[in-house]
């Protein structure tokens, strides 16, 4: 929370992501997203990615964020936003709070097709998907001495087309990788 208010107070534009989990958060989403927008800040919701092996059920906490806005719009006033910004979330502004929601799907509504999202691990892995196990190895090729800039322009030019997320099946392994290696 300090981190929070030193961000407010040096007047950068915050943006809390909340990933939805059936039976576990999803009776909190208002009152996350008053309490963001309250202060001022964004919230974005994500649908949860079948990354890593979590243990338990996965299809038992997966919720499309279709039925969540529609939820929502039973109690508030959500109106779609022309608001923007390079990432795959779509937004909506709540009447009631005056503030904005977005909505991250990737498995309900595949982005794939607008996605220019890449993750840099620590280690210097860069993936250009988060649903494919492929990755450069950037610190390699620094180590070498290689040409990092080709490097770089060879990983985006075999970014995937989709993902393989699988709305039929959201419980499904895509990638033994969890999100915490990748980096979110």
């Amino acid at each position: 929370m300090t981190g929070l208010d030193a961000a407010k107070a040096a007047g950068l534009q915050i943006k809390i992501n909340m990933v939805a989990l059936a039976g576990q958060n999803i009776d909190h989403v208002e009152t996350m997203m008053r309490w963001a927008h309250g202060e001022g800040f964004d919230l974005t919701l994500i649908e949860a990615m079948p990354l890593g092996d979590a243990g338990g059920d996965r299809d038992a906490n997966f919720i499309n964020l279709s039925q969540v806005k529609a939820d929502l719009a039973t109690q508030l006033t959500l109106r779609d936003s022309a608001y923007a910004t390079l990432g795959p979330s779509r937004y909506v502004e709540v009447a009631e709070t005056g503030g904005r929601l977005g909505f991250i799907t990737p498995l309900s509504h595949n982005f794939c097709s607008t996605c220019n999202r890449v993750r840099l691990t620590c280690t210097g892995q860069l993936y250009t998907c988060l649903g494919h196990e492929g990755a450069a190895d950037l610190r390699a090729v620094i180590r070498s001495d290689g040409d990092l800039n080709a490097a770089i322009d060879q990983a985006l030019s075999m970014k995937p087309e989709r993902h393989d997320f699988d709305l039929a099946n959201p419980g499904q392994l895509s990638t033994a990788r969890h999100m915490s290696v990748t980096g979110g």
